[in-house]
């Protein structure tokens, strides 16, 4: 029996994937465990091996194709079955088949709204019926609720309606839009019971313009930034450090962390007074549930470093921060930076971070407001340092010297944070960045 080979759940909530390369063709003999494809998620690169020894007999998709988990990517005989002739089906017999698939896939879809219609609407005023890891679910699945048609009983949400509309069971004309018009359908806005609909912008009446595809990690960060800004009520505090003598430190021993294959470099440095910082003051490790109307205290420390790469911008992520020195903390960061750059991290790479910091000092710049990594309530951004002249003494003794000066700011959510928590958690890891031989002492 051919063997359908169907892309498998690949956790963390990512439920979909694109097809970056195809390594085989119908025809070809393949180990098990020989790669076939390369494929990539809103999160890492990941090759994908064969399941079997034996034979491709047909390949179902194509560079640049989106693929859903549970969609059939490449069928195989195993060795030693046969069948008269392998061959790749033609495409116009294909293209009957899927009209045909299309077809009964149309059915279905009136069949089911006929269903539905039997189904009572949700009452058009007062909160959605549904239990607290229902409204989870939905969140998860970046589903507005009240969008949902209920099947329980009194018109509860089920998580099960929640699925399906996921899934596009309970929105056919969404499915039966090509992807052209999906992609120009018009915004909107929702205030209170009201929606403010936005015109389609009409670039190319004004001059030419170029379309490029939002795929896989730039996507994924439209779609996560999106949630993160509607949804946190974002305040940004600014202060700066004084980091002269912690670059005299960092200068007087990178090549010593160099020789253990690490790089002695300030965001290393922010990492472990960000670490400090937070044991400090732990509600910037938290997370809050506005269901259960909790805040959640996470006692690990892992914090997300923002990584510049060709993808796009990637977050991973290093564990128990507090239980690491400077120097393990030096040689973590660089091997995962490469990794992430190199398209080679993994979903646990690049997940379970309970704080972020973002340093964009590299590229210039004076400060900045980023946005938090939902759903984490702070984020610490970094700018570029500069020389700057200091005021030293007091009014009557004083003298003007040259300073390294570094400009930070902590953006935080003002449901669980507020300014002046924001204004003594960032002047902790000022002070930590200002007392780089009581860094080194931590462990």
């Amino acid at each position: 029996m051919p063997v359908e080979f169907k892309l498998p759940d690949l956790g963390e909530g990512i439920h979909e994937a694109e097809i970056i390369e195809v390594l085989a063709h119908a025809g070809d003999r393949v180990e098990d465990g020989q790669t076939v494809l390369i494929v990539e998620t809103d999160k890492a690169t990941a090759e994908v091996p064969s399941p079997v020894t034996g034979t491709v007999k047909e390949i179902r998709v194509k560079p640049g194709q989106t693929v859903r988990v549970g969609e059939v990517l490449i069928v195989f005989l195993k060795e030693g079955e046969t069948e008269e002739e392998i061959k790749v089906e033609p495409p116009q017999k294909r293209s009957e088949r899927r009209e045909a698939e299309s077809e009964k896939l149309i059915t279905k879809r009136v069949e089911q709204e006929k269903r539905d219609e039997k189904i009572p609407a949700r009452p058009s005023e007062g909160p959605v019926a549904a239990a607290p890891s229902t409204r989870r679910l939905a969140r998860e699945l970046g589903i507005d609720i009240n969008r949902v048609r209920p099947s329980g009983p009194g018109g509860r949400v089920t998580p099960e309606d929640v699925r399906a509309f996921a899934e596009g069971a309970k929105q056919p004309e969404a499915e039966k839009m090509p992807p052209e018009a999906e992609i120009r359908r018009a915004p909107s806005l929702e205030v209170g019971e009201a929606t403010l609909e936005a015109p389609p912008p009409e670039f190319d009446r004004i001059g030419q313009v170029e379309r490029i595809p939002l795929r896989s990690v730039r996507r994924a960060t439209a779609k996560h930034v999106a949630v993160a800004w509607s949804r946190i009520p974002h305040v940004t505090h600014m202060d700066s450090a004084d980091i002269t003598d912690l670059e005299a430190f960092r200068r007087k021993h990178k090549e010593q962390v160099e020789a253990q294959g690490g790089v002695l470099s300030l965001t290393v440095f922010a990492i472990k007074a960000t670490a400090a910082a937070l044991k400090e003051f732990p509600r910037f490790n938290s997370s809050i549930d506005m269901e259960s109307e909790e805040i959640l205290i996470k006692h690990y420390h892992n914090i997300g470093i923002a990584v510049d790469t060709d993808r796009g911008l990637l977050v991973p992520v290093i564990r128990n921060v507090d239980c690491k020195s400077i120097y393990d903390l030096a040689v973590e960061l660089k091997g995962l930076a490469e990794k992430t750059r190199q398209g080679k991290a993994t979903n646990d790479d690049l997940s379970g971070g309970t704080f972020t910091i973002t340093n964009v000092g590299a590229m210039g710049g004076t400060g900045l407001s980023p946005i938090i990594n939902y759903p984490e309530v702070a984020i610490l951004g970094m700018a570029q340092a500069r020389l700057q002249p200091v005021v030293a003494g007091d009014e009557e003794n004083y003298e003007i010297v040259p300073r390294l000066i570094l400009p930070l700011g902590v953006t935080f959510d003002h449901r669980v944070l507020d300014g002046a928590q924001a204004a003594r958690f960032l002047r902790a890891v000022i002070e930590g960045l200002q007392n780089p031989e009581r860094l080194l002492m931590m462990s």
